[in-house]
């Protein structure tokens, strides 16, 4: 990996080994330039994460691009909320849970606060009832986190998370949310008063490690 990211790299610095970083990679070869990319061939042009800003991330939320579907990454849906992890796993797979392949998925409560510290919860799952019609991907925004790994157009790390009175708190079932992934964009469709609104109806979260 060094060895192609050479001309980026201070090749002059020293190292713990008593050498420069080019003296020690000086030798180095790629074997297998399909897993570590040349940087004329990119898998992807733009860079695998893209910082989101918005109406319903003022302070940013963060899309793996290179993991999710091309269809989506300029979306307009309808919210379905939970309002925390337990509220995802009592309904996600309710057969009379009322969802579209075209609706987003919203948990809130996922953040530092509100967790508490961050879980990996941000890969909401797929709800079965949709799993059996085919749908294998659909927007899923939360302010938790997720692995490196994960796959699909999932939004994490939404700041100001929930439990701190951001935005995300403020989503109801059936408002409509819009990304756009190219412009760096994330909007709750709805207006600044509304959201302040139902924001101060209740109190910040506090975190509890009981």
């Amino acid at each position: 990996m060094f060895k192609e990211l050479a001309p980026l790299l201070h090749l002059d610095e020293m190292t713990i080994t008593g050498q420069t970083l080019g003296q020690n990679i000086a030798a180095a070869r790629n074997d297998n330039p399909e897993v570590v990319r040349p940087l004329d061939r990119p898998l992807e042009d733009s860079g695998g994460l893209a910082v989101l800003t918005g109406s319903l991330a003022p302070g940013g939320a963060i899309v793996k691009r290179s993991a999710a579907s091309r269809a989506l990454l300029r979306h307009r849906g309808r919210a379905l909320v939970f309002s925390d992890h337990e509220d995802l796993l009592r309904r996600i797979d309710d057969p009379q849970l009322e969802v579209e392949p075209e609706d987003i998925l919203v948990m809130q409560g996922g953040g530092p606060l509100g967790g508490p510290g961050m879980p990996e919860w941000g890969l909401l799952p797929i709800p079965k009832k949709l799993l059996r019609k085919g749908v294998r991907d659909m927007v899923r925004i939360s302010d938790a986190r997720m692995s490196g790994t994960a796959q699909g157009t999932v939004i994490v790390h939404v700041s100001p998370e929930a439990a701190a009175k951001g935005p995300l708190g403020a989503v109801r079932t059936g408002d409509f949310i819009e990304l756009d992934v190219d412009q760096r964009r994330l909007d709750l469709m709805v207006g600044p008063r509304e959201i302040q609104r139902r924001l101060g109806k209740s109190a910040p979260r506090r975190a509890s490690f009981a």
